[in-house]
């Protein structure tokens, strides 16, 4: 089997598991769980739950808390969507061809669905502690929640996301874009290996290189995604082009020139897949992801 082959049932594999865990559509509340499951089921590619396992397995991992880590990451990432898309933020209608939670359900659902879906990811992670027995796994679920709080929290991708909010319609130094990128793309990359590691039992070093091959991962993947903008079609990119030129946001070709972001990209990229080399475990699945992740057309 190829790696498009691998990755189309990988990914399939990776939304049953997200779908296992969503609430179930039933009580008075019901159009609050009918929004949060819209919100989940309207797409996506599953890269975080994909990179948690696939970093899972790479160390070893056996244990199914992970699944519950996996359906976790995947809430927290589409709530930041959901709330990405309200009014008073992007003011989206669409999201990948459909309607934006707020603009099916109102703006008040879209809140609180997005709200519901951050505390839900909390409830399905915690339900981990049931899949382990022994002390051991018992404090590495311990470990990995603090992760999944601390990743999506103030100090990672809600914080990012408060710079980026800030920074809207104003001039934006290198370091500047560089801690927006590190935390409203990066963070939730580097809790999925994280987490992924540190269930299946690797060492604070390791866990420790697994973050640091994220955080580049997800510096790569945003530039990428910066080049891609003012070079690819709505056709290929399955977006409009040209809108951080639009929206006269600061992105890193506008601060770099498309030749120098090209260039960051290939050697931020490289460092990340040496990194991951150099460990003593192989997963030529994992490899070839990031890779593709990076060096995507769409």
């Amino acid at each position: 089997m190829n790696f498009s082959e691998e990755l189309k049932e990988r990914t399939r594999q990776t939304e049953e598991i997200v779908c296992k865990w969503l609430p179930k559509h039933m009580g008075r509340q019901r159009t609050i769980v009918d929004a949060m499951c819209y919100s989940v089921t309207a797409g996506g590619k599953r890269l975080r739950p994909l990179l948690m396992y696939e970093t899972f397995r790479m160390f070893g991992g056996k244990t199914d808390a992970v699944e519950c880590f996996m359906a976790a990451i995947e809430m927290i990432h589409t709530y930041s969507l959901v709330h990405d898309d309200l009014p008073a933020m992007d003011n989206d209608e669409y999201r990948r061809g459909k309607l934006t939670t707020h603009a099916k359900y109102g703006h008040a659902m879209g809140i609180l669905a997005g709200d519901g879906l951050l505390n839900w990811a909390f409830e399905t992670a915690s339900a981990a502690f049931d899949c382990e027995e022994s002390a051991d796994g018992l404090k590495r679920v311990a470990k990995a929640l603090r992760i999944l709080g601390e990743k999506a929290g103030i100090y990672g991708m809600i914080g990012g996301q408060v710079v980026d909010v800030e920074s809207t319609g104003q001039a934006v130094d290198e370091e500047t874009l560089l801690f927006i990128y590190e935390l409203k793309t990066s963070a939730l990359l580097e809790a999925s290996m994280m987490i992924g590691a540190v269930l299946a039992g690797a060492s604070k070093e390791e866990t420790e290189t697994m973050e640091q091959i994220a955080s580049d991962v997800g510096k790569a993947f945003q530039i990428r995604d910066d080049i891609l903008d003012v070079t690819s079609t709505l056709e290929v990119l399955g977006k409009p082009v040209n809108s951080d030129d639009r929206n006269e946001k600061t992105t890193y070709v506008t601060l770099k020139g498309l030749e120098k972001a090209s260039e960051d990209v290939g050697m931020i990229s490289e460092r990340a897949l040496a990194r991951l080399a150099s460990l003593p475990y192989k997963n030529e699945f994992l490899t070839e992801l990031i890779r593709s992740l990076i060096y995507r057309e769409k």
